[in-house]
């Protein structure tokens, strides 16, 4: 007999390879253990104190040789894991600490061991592996570690006290035995994003106030990135020092140069590197031998270009994490921090803009030399800019903790191309945007065609879909235009935040004001009429008989005092949230009379706690006049602008503002069958991606408390009538094949059959049509269902995204779910709240209401489903892709039946 097989892989797991960042800011490579780091293994052990070797070996007199070595190295990545951290030390590199489990006999507790270098010691490296180590063997079915410490050994427990863990000990002739669950609570996740948030600002610093900066590669030749750099750090009043690196030159711009970083007598923070891109790597090394804490590496020439450049920027990332560096870059354009205390521009940017209190993240160099430049014209403050580059290391994960505690910062822009890490973009955003805006722009979003996928759900998920997802996930503001962004961001950071969607329309023209108005029923926003109270006083301050309704045109008559007078009455009127004043010049006076009009106002609006927008028809650049600095008055030229920033704060103001919700427990659910169900699906069949056949679908979702139609599997025509006649007529009959999806498209269904020989015609012709394009091969038989005539047909689906992980979809379904794509996803887990907006997202969920005289849908059966749903993919990760369609939601009070479903294993 054959030996049975593991049901893991032991090849060396890559993925697993990340980048730690210490308490002291620096960065360090974490990665599995490999069977040849044995010799560099010995070499660790050897570099520790007698001390430090007696508290994790009991021991100090015996020397660690190769077989000692070999057995430690050497680790199945299941029920033993092991993580190195490796630095680099000439000539090679070196560990410098380890942590391993051995799964013990029970199979859900595992043996841990941490060591770390002396010199590593106290920097948050143990906690580190911990973490990681943590997180695989809990993927490894692990749900309990234990550790032995000899009493006295502070370090040791203190790493796994400190980590949040709930510890229980005892001890026994010196040594205490340490147990701990290490299930992923709330108050482990707390731990775990504080820890990384403090290292974050702490390798951050020297990036954004750098006390000391070497330029690699100044140059004297005006018109060179090299020669930029320098103009722009010395003219704009860096307020540190500057070392000009080149070893063609005594001097550059007064300032005594180097031949090279190594060769500079004071520390160095932060270092720019503009040389060409084959000189770079070394150039960093360098860096790393002087004790520089940051690069900013402007050079081209990595993987933007090629596989050539990857492995180019593959090999500068190593170099840089193996000293501990952190790196902005490469192919970027630099950095600049305008706080007083700093004055630092280390860009090749013409611009350098003033002063604010929006902080700009662009992806790509080119369009960062734009947005500083428009930035620099609308007068919007910049208080840190950064360029991110190839995101080699530092990025947006990185500065969105940054800005979220910089006091200097109240809004975030954002230009991004892609995602590095959604998930924990998506996590740290959603704690950010709780206490400031963030603007996204995302680029690439025309991507044609969708993934391939074999569900109705993957078809429709596709990447711009999956985008929107997050970002409404994380409270972030998306829009599809620069100008949009800037014109959303000069509102966000000079006025208070509308408290509602009522708003009032002031304007001396009626077809701006007509224009405004539309614009604000396509957004949803009230136009609210004033009350009695409000008009009478309106009357006193118009000059002229006009008529009192909003919007509220004063005819091209209106000077600047009525104007005044107007905008002051709206400040202070509680029944609206936010005043767009419209102006047309030249009309009577001029429109510096009504710069200053709306310029005496604002102040009474930002009192209130009440926006003011101004819209200036066909002129742009107001803005500057129409305040100071911070609290500037936004002027638009046209009103669908204004109307469409003012809707994007509102928005943003709901979703900070709406309940959290929470995710349900249910009771009843079989989860060991469940498992046992795919386990033996997996086990039965090598064929990977597996379709569940129909008789384990309708049983795995049973578990879950899902409704699912009576379903039949029968092999020949007889056996479905015989099948059809025990459910009772009508019936439906359908294809049952584990490779056609589709069933309805080579017409694998017949439905309404009223008695046996119709069944067993439905089954010939079902036949005939798959002989007729030679795929009889691919029916195994047919399925037999009570036919459920009634309900409104919806979709309920779930797809595995390799970068946000699972979502989960609802929407209109039937055969043309995927042709009308009225459909709403979310990210995994739902809240109750996320269940019941997605049922009221979709464009047909007024039929859930009852629509011209047919009873109202059980919406909150539909509920319990698609919570059901989610927790049935927390529980059951393989599942791959999921489409539950039709679900038929039946009247209120008579829940749904699900009456074809499909579900794909990994």
């Amino acid at each position: 007999m054959a030996k049975a097989t593991k049901q893991y892989e032991t090849a060396y797991p890559s993925q697993y390879e990340t980048k730690a960042i210490l308490k002291d800011g620096s960065g360090i490579l974490l990665r599995p253990i490999r069977a040849d780091d044995a010799k560099s293994w010995i070499s660790f052990i050897g570099r520790l104190s007698p001390h430090n070797k007696y508290l994790h070996f009991q021991h100090t007199a015996k020397e660690m040789d190769l077989d000692d070595a070999v057995r430690f190295c050497t680790v199945d990545y299941h029920d033993t894991f092991a993580f190195v951290a490796e630095v680099l030390r000439e000539p090679s590199k070196e560990i410098v600490a380890t942590g391993k489990y051995y799964r013990l006999p029970n199979r859900h507790s595992a043996e841990v061991i941490l060591v770390v270098e002396d010199g590593y010691q106290g920097r948050g490296l143990g906690t580190a592996i911990l973490e990681q180590l943590s997180t695989v063997a809990r993927k490894n079915g692990i749900n309990t570690f234990e550790a032995d410490t000899i009493a006295g050994d502070a370090r040791a427990s203190g790493i796994f006290k400190s980590y949040g863990f709930n510890i229980t000990d005892k001890i026994q002739t010196g040594v205490y035995n340490v147990v701990f669950p290490i299930t992923q609570t709330e108050a482990i996740s707390k731990k775990e994003e504080e820890r990384e948030r403090i290292s974050t600002l702490a390798s951050l610093r020297s990036l954004l106030r750098p006390q000391s900066i070497a330029l690699i590669g100044a140059s004297r030749h005006p018109g060179t990135i090299g020669f930029i750099l320098l103009q722009s750090l010395i003219q704009n009043g860096f307020s540190g020092k500057v070392y000009p690196v080149n070893p063609s030159a005594d001097s550059l711009m007064s300032l005594k140069t180097y031949p090279s970083v190594i060769d500079i007598p004071g520390d160095v923070d932060m270092a720019v590197i503009a040389v060409p891109a084959k000189l770079v790597v070394k150039v960093a090394d360098e860096c790393g031998h002087k004790g520089v804490h940051t690069l900013v590496v402007i050079s081209d020439g990595f993987k933007e270009i090629g596989p050539e450049g990857a492995s180019r920027e593959k090999e500068l990332r190593d170099v840089t994490l193996g000293h501990g560096m952190r790196i902005i870059g490469p192919n970027c354009m630099g950095v600049i921090n305008t706080d007083p205390s700093v004055n630092m521009n280390a860009t090749f940017s013409p611009v350098n803009p003033p002063a604010g209190n929006v902080a700009f993240l662009s992806q790509s160099g080119a369009m960062g030399l734009v947005i500083l430049e428009y930035a620099s014209n609308l007068d919007i403050g910049i208080s840190t800019f950064v360029s991110v580059g190839n995101r080699a290391d530092i990025s947006s994960n990185d500065l969105l903790e940054y800005w979220e505690q910089d006091p200097a910062t109240d809004v975030i822009l954002l230009y991004l191309e892609s995602f590095g890490n959604p998930r924990k973009f998506s996590r740290i955003a959603r704690r950010v945007t709780a206490k400031k805006p963030i603007v996204v722009v995302k680029g690439g979003s025309t991507q044609a065609g969708s993934r391939a996928a074999a569900s109705h759900t993957g078809a429709m998920a596709t990447p711009e879909v999956i985008s929107d997802v997050l970002f409404k996930h994380a409270g972030i503001i998306r829009v599809n235009l620069m100008e949009e962004m800037f014109d959303v961001a000069v509102l966000l950071s000079n006025q208070p935040f509308p408290r509602g969607r009522r708003l009032v329309i002031v304007t001396n023209g009626g077809g701006p004001g007509i224009i405004a108005a539309d614009a604000s029923a396509h957004n949803s926003l009230v136009l609210p009429q004033p009350s009695p109270e409000l008009e009478q006083k309106l009357k006193l301050v118009l000059k002229r008989d006009v008529s009192i309704n909003n919007p509220l045109d004063t005819t091209a008559g209106a000077d600047a005092e009525e104007f005044s007078g107007i905008l002051r009455l709206l400040a202070e009127d509680k029944d609206n949230d936010s005043v767009l004043a419209i102006f047309i010049p030249p009309v009577i006076g001029n429109t510096i009379d009504f710069e200053a009009a709306i310029r005496n106002v604002a102040q009474d609006f930002r009192d209130r706690g009440k926006p003011l927008l101004a819209c200036f028809l066909g002129q742009r650049g107001f803005k500057a006049k129409l305040g100071s600095s911070g609290r500037f008055v936004p002027s638009y030229p046209f009103p669908e602008e204004a109307i469409s920033a003012l809707t994007k704060a509102i928005e943003y103001v709901e979703a900070r503002q709406k309940p959290v919700g929470r995710i349900p427990e249910f009771s009843g659910i079989d989860r060991r069958e469940a498992r046992k169900i795919v386990g033996k699906a997996l086990t039965r069949s090598t064929q990977r991606p597996l379709w569940l056949d129909p008789l384990d679908i309708s049983n795995l979702l049973t578990c879950y408390g899902i409704r699912v139609i009576e379903t039949l599997i029968t092999r020949t025509p007889d056996e479905a009538a015989t099948s059809a006649a025990k459910i009772g007529f009508p019936v439906a009959v359908k294809l049952d094949s584990s490779t056609i999806t589709h069933k309805s498209d080579i017409g694998g269904v017949v439905l309404d059959l009223n008695s046996g020989d119709e069944v067993k015609q439905a089954f010939d012709d079902i036949r005939a049509r798959l002989e007729k394009v030679g795929r009889q091969d691919e029916m195994q038989g047919v399925i037999v269902q009570k036919m459920v005539k009634e309900g409104i047909e919806v979709i309920v689906g779930v797809t595995q995204d390799p970068a946000f992980g699972p979502l989960i979809m609802f929407g209109s379904g039937g055969v043309y779910a995927e042709l009308i794509k009225d459909i709403v996803l979310r990210l995994h887990p739902l809240t109750d709240l996320d269940a019941t907006e997605m049922i009221s997202s979709i464009k047909m969920s007024k039929l859930f209401e009852g629509f011209r005289g047919s009873q109202p849908a059980d919406t909150g059966a539909i509920q319990d489903l698609l919570l059901r749903l989610s927790a049935m993919v927390e529980d059951i990760p393989q599942i791959a892709e999921l489409d539950l369609n039709p679900v038929k939601v039946m009247p209120e009070g008579k829940g749904y039946w699900i009456v074809d479903a499909r579900i794909m294993l990994k």
